[in-house]
C-alpha cells in the first residue's frame, strides 16, 4: 500500500516480540560457545576460526532469504513463512547443542543453528519497514533493540544465576563436558526462541503486495539461481550512497562485537581470574568461573541496552539517527578500550555498560538510517546485502585474529578485545561522513493509527 497506516505502540510490540526469542539463541551462543568449545578441548588461538560458522552462514543465508521473501506470498504472508522455518530448526539445535561430547559436533551445531536464526532473523528487518510508515521505522526498529536487550539479558545471565540462585551444581553431570546450569539454559532458550517467534506470526498480520499481477510477473521474471545472482550483482552495483557509507561503519562495527564475543572469557580468565593455559586442569576450572562471569557482563551490557532503548525511544524524536550513532559508538569504544586497564570482575561490568549503550544504537540507528534510502521493493534484498557488512569483518576476524594472538600477541587475548576497542572509535569517526538527511523521528505517546 502506497500510504501505510501509523501502528500503535502495542502493534509494534506484537511485531517485534519475535527478536525476544531469537536473541535468547544469540545471547546463549555469544556467552557459552567460547566455554564450550574450551571444555570439548579447544584452544585460544582456535576459537576464532571455530566460531567461522556465525559469519559465514548470515553471508549466505541472510541475502538468499531477503531475496526469496521479497517474492513470497503465501496464506502465512511474505516473511512470516521464514519466521516459522527458522524457529523450528533454531529451536532443535539448541536443545542438542549442550549434548556435544566432541568438538566437532559442537561446530556441527553452531552451523545449524547460526544457519537457522539467520533464517528467521533477516526478515524481521525488512518485516518493520514493510508495516511501518517511515516516520515509525525508528520506533520499530528501537522496540527490536528493546527485546534484543531483554532477552539477552536473561540468555546470558541464566548459567550464573541457576547455579548461584538455584542451587544447580556446578560442573557437568556423569559423563558430561558441559555444565549441568548451560545444558538447562540451553533446553531453555530453545523453548522461549520458539513461543516469542510463534507469538509474533499469530498476533501481525502482512500487507499484501499492492499490484498482485505485477508481484507474480516479477517473481516469474526472477525465478532460480540466476534471477538471485544477476539481482545481487545489480543490488551491489547500485547501492545508494548512504548504504556505501553505513557499510563501513558496519565493517569496523561488527569486527569490534565479534572480536568481544570470541576472546573476552579467556582474556577475562588470565587478566582478571588469574588463568594459565598451561596448567590444563586448573585453566578448566578458571574457564568455568569466567565463563559463567562473562554471561553476567554480556547481561550487564544488554540490560544496559535495554534500558538505553527507551532513552532511544525519547532522544530520536529530537536528534538525528546518524548523530546518535555517533556518539553510542563513541561510548562503546571507550568502553572497550577500558578492558584492558581492568583487574575486578565489577569493574569488567563497567566497561560493559559502555558497550550497551553502543549496542542499542547498533541494533536500531544504522536501520533507520539505511530504511529512508532503500526502495520498498528491494527491502528484503538490500536488507539481506547489507549483512554482507556485518558478516565480512566476522569472517576476517575468524581466519586472522588467531595467528595474530599466537604469533603477534604473544597468546594474549585481551589484545583482540582492544583491537576491537580501536575498530569501534574507526567506526564512530566513520558515522560522521554518512549522507542521511532524516530528520528526527516521530515517536507516537499513544495508540492508535
Amino acid at each position: 500500500m502506497s500510504e501505510k497506516p501509523r501502528l500503535s505502540f502495542w502493534q509494534i510490540w506484537n511485531m517485534s516480540f519475535g527478536f525476544l526469542g531469537i536473541q535468547f539463541g544469540w545471547g546463549l551462543q555469544m556467552a557459552n560457545m567460547s566455554s564450550i568449545y574450551s571444555f570439548l578441548g579447544a584452544k585460544e588461538e582456535q576459537l576464532s576460526l571455530l566460531w567461522i560458522a556465525a559469519p559465514l552462514t548470515g553471508l549466505i543465508i541472510q541475502p538468499i532469504v531477503g531475496y526469496l521473501s521479497d517474492r513470497t506470498w503465501t496464506r502465512l504472508g511474505r516473511r512470516r513463512p521464514y519466521f516459522l522455518i527458522g524457529a523450528i530448526l533454531a529451536s532443535v539445535a539448541l536443545l542438542a547443542m549442550p549434548h556435544s561430547s566432541v568438538l566437532w559436533m559442537a561446530v556441527g551445531l553452531l552451523w545449524v543453528l547460526d544457519a537457522s536464526i539467520n533464517i528467521t532473523m533477516e526478515p524481521f528487518r525488512a518485516f518493520v519497514a514493510d508495516k511501518l510508515p517511515e516516520e515509525q521505522r525508528p520506533t520499530g526498529f528501537s522496540v527490536q533493540s528493546l527485546f534484543i536487550g531483554l532477552g539477552a539479558v536473561v540468555a546470558s545471565a541464566m548459567p550464573w544465576m541457576l547455579t548461584n540462585w538455584f542451587g544447580v551444581a556446578a560442573g557437568a553431570a556423569d559423563g558430561g563436558k558441559i555444565p549441568t546450569a548451560v545444558v538447562i539454559s540451553f533446553h531453555a532458550g530453545a523453548a522461549a526462541l520458539f513461543i516469542a517467534v510463534l507469538y509474533t506470526i499469530l498476533t501481525t498480520p502482512e500487507y499484501p503486495p499492492e499490484d498482485m499481477a505485477e508481484f507474480r510477473a516479477m517473481k516469474e521474471r526472477s525465478k532460480g539461481l540466476g534471477g538471485f545472482l544477476s539481482e545481487l550483482v545489480h543490488g551491489l552495483a547500485g547501492m545508494p550512497k548512504t548504504m556505501r557509507q553505513l557499510a563501513v561503519v558496519q565493517f569496523f562495527t561488527w569486527i569490534a562485537l565479534f572480536c568481544m564475543w570470541i576472546y573476552w572469557t579467556p582474556a577475562t580468565a588470565r587478566q582478571v581470574f588469574g588463568g594459565d593455559p598451561a596448567d590444563a586442569a586448573a585453566w578448566n576450572k578458571v574457564i568455568e568461573t569466567a565463563g559463567a562471569w562473562t554471561g553476567i557482563c554480556f547481561a550487564t551490557y544488554n540490560l544496559v541496552c535495554f534500558f538505553f532503548s527507551f532513552i532511544l525511544l525519547a532522544v530520536s524524536r529530537r536528534i538525528s539517527a546518524k548523530t546518535i550513532h555517533i556518539a553510542c559508538l563513541f561510548i562503546g569504544a571507550l568502553g572497550l578500550v577500558s578492558v584492558r586497564f581492568v583487574t575486578s570482575q565489577q569493574g569488567l561490568l563497567v566497561s560493559m555498560a559502555g558497550v550497551g549503550i553502543a549496542w542499542a544504537s547498533i541494533l536500531s540507528m544504522p536501520y533507520a538510517m539505511l530504511s529512508s534510502a532503500l526502495p520498498a521493493a528491494k527491502m528484503g534484498f538490500y536488507m539481506g546485502v547489507f549483512n554482507f557488512f556485518i558478516v565480512i569483518p566476522q569472517v576476517l576476524v575468524a581466519l586472522a585474529m588467531g595467528p595474530l594472538i599466537g604469533g603477534v600477541f604473544g597468546g594474549d587475548s585481551m589484545m583482540a578485545v582492544l583491537c576491537g576497542g580501536i575498530c569501534m572509535l574507526i567506526a564512530a569517526a566513520a558515522t560522521t561522513l554518512v549522507d542521511y538527511q532524516g530528520g528526527k523521528a516521530v515517536i507516537p505517546a499513544g495508540g492508535g493509527h
